[in-house]
């Protein structure tokens, strides 16, 4: 299967986690040049992808809080673009020199999963609360002298 992947889509980018870290990085960044509520979804999903470094460190008995600053803090500047978890050791290393690298395809198909759920995970949410919401207010009120619901005439029947 890695094979294939690679066959059909050769571009690798740096596994360890220094993916996620960075596209977390960036999307920080992002958010402070939103304003308003929107700044949280940036903020959300780039709270999410550092999921997969922390569940790294922490699958490898690596101190989670130490290597967490010390990527993060790697990423942050100029050259820590390779800067991922080396499994190993359980140290932030360079992972690209280190041969530990993700295929774009995985990588690519994994990211767009994850939005996907997260979209229809928010539309079920949007949907439950309407129903809830419906059925907190009770049935719909009139709102015309003879109501929204009622049939109407068009004449003298009309009263």
């Amino acid at each position: 299967c890695v094979a294939r992947n690679i066959m059909l889509e050769p571009r690798l980018l740096p596994g360890g986690g220094a993916t996620e870290m960075e596209l977390a990085i960036r999307l920080k960044e992002k958010a402070k040049s939103i304003e308003g509520t929107r700044q949280y979804a940036y903020r959300a999903v780039a709270d999410a992808l550092e999921v997969i470094p922390r569940c790294l460190a922490h699958n490898c008995g690596a101190d989670v809080v130490r290597v967490m600053t010390d990527l993060r803090a790697r990423h942050a500047s100029p050259g820590g673009l390779n800067m991922g978890i080396d499994g190993n050791k359980g140290v932030v290393a360079d992972v690209k020199a280190l041969g530990i690298l993700d295929t774009f395809a995985v990588k690519q198909q994994t990211l767009k999963t994850a939005v996907e759920a997260a979209a229809m995970m928010l539309r079920i949410d949007d949907i439950i609360s309407g129903i809830s919401k419906k059925k907190r207010d009770g049935p719909s009120q009139p709102t015309g002298p003879m109501g929204a619901d009622d049939e109407t005439f068009g004449d003298s029947r009309d009263g």
